[in-house]
């Protein structure tokens, strides 16, 4: 096996060892032990190996039931470099938003025209538990319905490196603390715009939800930058 620039031999060994495993239908990977004598390395290489595998989402590792393969995912590699970036320095924040804002707008409309009168129903009821919370007695942030209802939108794409750079964002935005601010006017505001996007959605008027969504990210935008200066 030729040596590249992106993986050591040993890193593309294993890696290919769990495609084979996942082509040949086998969800549970043997013993650390038997890996080892497959690929001729030394126990605390396949350690190593787990390790960097379980850590990009590859595989699952419990507890008296041993390691199985994860359908692949994105994110999780996603996350960990994002979360170096952003501790190391807070502007790489700001420059991940704009990206993942202009991941939305581009495939927002595909994305709706593909949500069936079930997706439209959940999505409903997230925008609906977002405002029972802001006129409840004791005003809640509707944070997670916020992360739901975005990425509710995207649900039917196929698209799975979008959906993972998308599903990132939000990791991000909680690692900053952004889902603790509170401001009960600038939270009527967004679910007022979620509220009329997913109805232009409903009545398949995919350009004006298209619409209302850009003012949505602009408002979101103004309001990030704020609350970032205050955090830096």
């Amino acid at each position: 096996m030729k040596k590249n620039n992106i993986l050591s031999i040993k890193q593309s060994a294993f890696i290919e060892y769990l495609l084979a495993l996942a082509q040949g239908g086998k969800n549970n990977i043997p013993t650390i032990k038997q890996i080892g004598q497959e690929l001729g390395l030394s126990t605390p290489c396949v350690r190593e190996q787990m390790e960097l595998a379980r850590n990009l989402g590859l595989i699952k590792v419990q507890p008296r039931k041993g390691i199985s393969l994860l359908p692949y995912d994105f994110s999780p590699a996603v996350v960990k470099s994002l979360y170096y970036a952003i501790k190391s320095n807070m502007d790489y924040f700001h420059q991940y938003s704009v990206l993942r804002n202009q991941l939305e707008k581009s495939f927002f409309i595909e994305s709706a025209k593909m949500l069936d009168n079930s997706d439209i129903f959940v999505i409903n009821s997230i925008v609906q538990r977002a405002v029972n919370k802001l006129n409840s007695n004791q005003i809640q942030i509707p944070h997670q319905e916020h992360r739901s209802f975005h990425l509710q939108i995207y649900c039917k794409l196929e698209n799975i490196f979008v959906k993972g750079l998308l599903k990132s964002y939000w990791d991000m935005y909680e690692l900053v603390g952004l889902d603790h601010f509170t401001d009960l006017s600038y939270l009527n505001k967004v679910w007022d715009y979620h509220g009329r996007i997913i109805m232009m959605i409903a009545n398949g008027e995919y350009k004006k939800a298209y619409q209302l969504l850009e003012e949505h990210i602009n408002l979101i935008y103004k309001r990030e930058d704020s609350n970032l200066q205050e955090i830096r």
